[in-house]
This record gives structure tokens, C-alpha cells and sequence, in this order.
């Protein structure tokens, strides 16, 4: 094993052992509070330019197979482990993860320090941060002051699929979904297929018009990397389909959906980004516990006349105070989830158009199951029943 090293870009040096392929891998150091899935996590493409920091303290014990993972390839820039298994056990695996990593050529570094890497990402915020091995403290460190942040990239356009493709339903089709691919998970597809749907996958430069050519019962907008306000060609077409077809969209769709409504995003401190997040739903106070992954958020006191409240700094992030109402370009919508660790905005609903968002995925993969029944929520929008 040879010796690894992490530099953040204000200074901060972690030092553990390498893992996986050597060189530099640079991006924004993220952590990830999920207690398994990790090869479903390293393979999510909404973690595209980010390292990411696994706060469970044992990775890989279960090993890697080809049924988990969520896109072509890994996604994750870097990873940063506390320890990685020696062996692995499992009826399903077919390699470790340290044969894994090999595999794909990501940079890993385990033995690291990630409590302290941890409580410095959430103190100082999510920033740059450089890790490899085979090289000098001076290189990573060098890399890490050189490495861009987080705003202002459209990284969505880099993962997503160049050409179209047709996942079929399973069994007889009672209708066809138009998906835009900001950074699609495989499972997500599983979960449109099986309530009967033909998926219709097109690349996130796919135009409103090429999107109702297809004739679609309703659209999907994925999850993604990166900041969703440079996505101005995915907005324009969302907004060319909007109030002509029924549409959902999670994660990175949910922002796009919330700018297309003309609302604004805004950079969390450190992002959500694991299999364990309470959201309330707001019609009627049910918690739901939910896999996220995001560093952006929809601002709701941005639309209409955008007076958001004085803050209240004694107040827990429950209280937080939300909109009743959003005034948007296409009609009012309402809020219908809340974080209960912050207070921010984790769904919407269109109440004069047949659209909606959350934050969260219902996917899950990895993650808890509990909003899984928000596809159900869209096939009723789609059948009208809802």
C-alpha cells in the first residue's frame, strides 16, 4: 500500500493510505452520511466533480456486482474512506471494492481521519478539495488551490447520455415517459418500467418540441450534478412543456422545474447527502426518512414579490416558516416538503398545471423506501386520477 494524501483548498492536510488508483483526483469534498450502498453512491452521477467523504467507518465488506451499479461507470471524482474491508462476503458480489476501484481507476484514500474531515466540511462549508498518491504534499495542495468551485458549473451536460434510448415497460405499456438525463439512475428507470411505463431517455439537450414529438403521457426530469442555473437549454425546454403534459422531476429536476417556474436557486453550506434525511410533508405533518444528494436548493421566498421573512435564529429548523403559496409563471403552486434538519424547501406542486417536484430521491438506491409511492403519485397525475 502506498501512503495517500488530502489537502482541502483553505489548507487543511489528511493523511491515510491509497486504495485505489494513483495520480490526483480533484473535486468538491462532500460527505456522505449513508450507513451502506456505497458502490450505488460512487456510481451516481449527480456526484460528478465532488469527492466523497463516507462518514460509516467500515466500506466494502459486502464487496462490488454489476446489478448495483446506477450508471456506465462511477461518477464520484475521489473517495475518502475510514477503512476499507480486507475481505468481503456476500452471496451476490463478483469483485471487492478495492478490485472495483482498480477496475474503473478511481482515486481512494482510506485510513483517512474523516471525523475531523467531516466536522471541517460542515463547519467551513463544502469546498475543493485535492487527494492522491505517487505524488508530493506540494502537488495536491496545488491542485486543491487551483480547482474551481462548485457554482456556476453545468456539469449535468458532461454525464448525460449522448444519444436517445427506450427502456420498455414491464408487461403492456399503459403509456410513454419522456425522461431528460441530467445524470439518470438506473433505478429510477426500474421504477417508471414497472408501473407499466415506456421510458423514452433523451439527452439533457433535448429541445420541447423534440420532447412533445415523441407524444409522451408525461415527462421526467432526473437528478444531476452541479449547479442547476446554467442549465438554460434544460429550463427553456422545460418551460416549452409545461401545463402541455404532466411532469415530475427530483433532485436536479426539481430545481430546474423551480427555476422554469421563474423562482432561483441558492448553494447549501454543505449540501444533503445520504440514506437518512427526515422531510415533513406538509399536508399532513407525516415524517418521511429520505436518500438526498444535492448542494443546490430552490429558494421559495424567491417567487413573486421574493419578501422572505426576518429570520428568527431562535427558531428550530422545523419552524422554519415556508410560503403558503408560490407565485409563479405558470400559476400558483404550494410547498409540500420541508427538511427538518434546515428548514429548506424539499417539494412543490403546481396547482393550475399538472407538475411537481421533491428534493429527495423516492428511488432511494441506495436509501429507505418511504417516498418510493411518489411514482404512484405521478402515473395518477398522468391517468388523471390523481
Amino acid at each position: 500500500m502506498t501512503d495517500g494524501i488530502a489537502v482541502t483548498a483553505d489548507g487543511e492536510v489528511f493523511r491515510g493510505r491509497s486504495v485505489g488508483a494513483g495520480g490526483i483526483a480533484v473535486g468538491e469534498a462532500v460527505f456522505n452520511t449513508s450507513m451502506s450502498g456505497y458502490q450505488e453512491i460512487f456510481s451516481d452521477p449527480s456526484y460528478a466533480g465532488q469527492v466523497v467523504v463516507m462518514t460509516a467507518p467500515h466500506i466494502g465488506n459486502y464487496g462490488t456486482n454489476p446489478d448495483d451499479d446506477q450508471a456506465r461507470r462511477p461518477f464520484a471524482a475521489g473517495i475518502g474512506m475510514r477503512s476499507m474491508s480486507r475481505r468481503h462476503s456476500n452471496w451476490r458480489a463478483t469483485a471487492s471494492l478495492g478490485e472495483y476501484l482498480a477496475h474503473h481507476g478511481l482515486v481512494a484514500i482510506s485510513d483517512l481521519d474523516t471525523r475531523r474531515l467531516t466536522r471541517h466540511i460542515r463547519d467551513r462549508g463544502a469546498q475543493p478539495i485535492a487527494m492522491g498518491s505517487e505524488v508530493t504534499e506540494a502537488e495536491v495542495r496545488a491542485a486543491a488551490s487551483a480547482a474551481p468551485p462548485m457554482e456556476g458549473r453545468a456539469l449535468a451536460m458532461t454525464v448525460s447520455v449522448d444519444e436517445p434510448y427506450v427502456r420498455p415497460a414491464e408487461g403492456s405499456a399503459r403509456g410513454r415517459v419522456v425522461a431528460v438525463d441530467l445524470g439518470l439512475k438506473r433505478d429510477i428507470l426500474t421504477n417508471l418500467t414497472r408501473l407499466g411505463y415506456d421510458v423514452h431517455v433523451q439527452p439533457a439537450t433535448v429541445s420541447a418540441e423534440e420532447i412533445l414529438a415523441l407524444d409522451p403521457t408525461g415527462v421526467f426530469l432526473s437528478n444531476g450534478p452541479g449547479d442547476p442555473e446554467p442549465l438554460e437549454g434544460p429550463i427553456e425546454a422545460v418551460r416549452g412543456v409545461l401545463g402541455k403534459v404532466p411532469l415530475f422531476g427530483i433532485c436536479l429536476g426539481h430545481q430546474v422545474l423551480g427555476l422554469a417556474l421563474g423562482g432561483s436557486t441558492f448553494k447549501l453550506p454543505f449540501g444533503h447527502h445520504g440514506g437518512n434525511h427526515p422531510v415533513r410533508r406538509l399536508a399532513d405533518g407525516r415524517v418521511e426518512i429520505t436518500a438526498q444528494n444535492h448542494g443546490f436548493a430552490v429558494d421559495p421566498w424567491s417567487f413573486g414579490d421574493g419578501n422572505a421573512p426576518a429570520p428568527d435564529e431562535s427558531a428550530a429548523p422545523w419552524e422554519v416558516p415556508l410560503p403558503a403559496e408560490l407565485a409563479t409563471r405558470f400559476g400558483l403552486a404550494r410547498p409540500t416538503h420541508q427538511n427538518l434538519n434546515d428548514g429548506t424547501l424539499e417539494g412543490l406542486a403546481c396547482l393550475d398545471i399538472p407538475a411537481f417536484g421533491v428534493q429527495y430521491h423516492p428511488e432511494a438506491a441506495p436509501g429507505p423506501r418511504d417516498a418510493r409511492g411518489l411514482f404512484d403519485t405521478f402515473a395518477g397525475l398522468m391517468d388523471g386520477t390523481a
